[in-house]
């Protein structure tokens, strides 16, 4: 036997498992298995490791990680994973991290095409329908909500902050004089 197979059915038998009848609920199961995590050692968590990720767990990662990495991973199997959209957002950002090195300029809004973005400029009301391959702007289809704003304004507006889609730097409106706040 193995180094690897002694600690696997150690580490098996260091989880509790919920009763045959299902006495305990899935938050105390869950709460009792991490709580196993902290009497485990190092090798104990390396075989948990491998069975819950079906590989080696990287070289010199210490205790701690290998604990937060199994204790995830029995959260998700317990509760779920993250939704697809979410793995979808991370594995762009995760690109984005990769070819520029910074992903701050990537956190902008993700519209779903049918949405409508309504701004009102100078007494009028600019309706823009987000479309699979941009916009569509009075019938038009556009690639940039920035050139639109351009457009509507005459002058050069970032689009997501005319639409309202970035915070952007607002300074406080000076407060009215004479009215009383609560």
């Amino acid at each position: 036997m193995s180094t690897n197979d002694a600690g696997e059915r150690a580490a098996e038998s260091a989880l509790p498992a919920t009763g045959p009848t299902g006495e305990s609920s899935t938050a105390e199961s869950v709460s009792a298995k991490l709580n196993a995590l902290q009497s485990m050692d190092h090798g104990m968590l390396q075989a948990e490791w491998r069975r819950f990720f079906r590989v080696e767990p990287p070289k010199r990662l210490g205790r701690e990680l290998l604990m937060l990495g199994v204790g995830w991973k029995l959260q998700e199997q317990a509760y779920g994973g993250v939704r697809g959209t979410t793995r979808r957002m991370l594995a762009e950002l995760s690109k984005t991290l990769e070819r520029d090195g910074d992903v701050t300029r990537s956190r902008v809004t993700r519209l779903k095409p049918g949405a409508k973005l309504i701004r009102e400029w100078h007494g009028k009301t600019h309706t823009v329908i987000v479309r699979e391959e941009g916009f569509e702007w009075r019938g038009k289809p556009w690639r940039s909500l920035s050139v639109i704003a351009r457009t509507i304004t005459g002058m050069h507006w970032s689009g997501p902050r005319f639409f309202g889609l970035t915070a952007g730097t607002r300074k406080s409106a000076p407060e009215a004089k004479g009215v009383a706040h609560a």
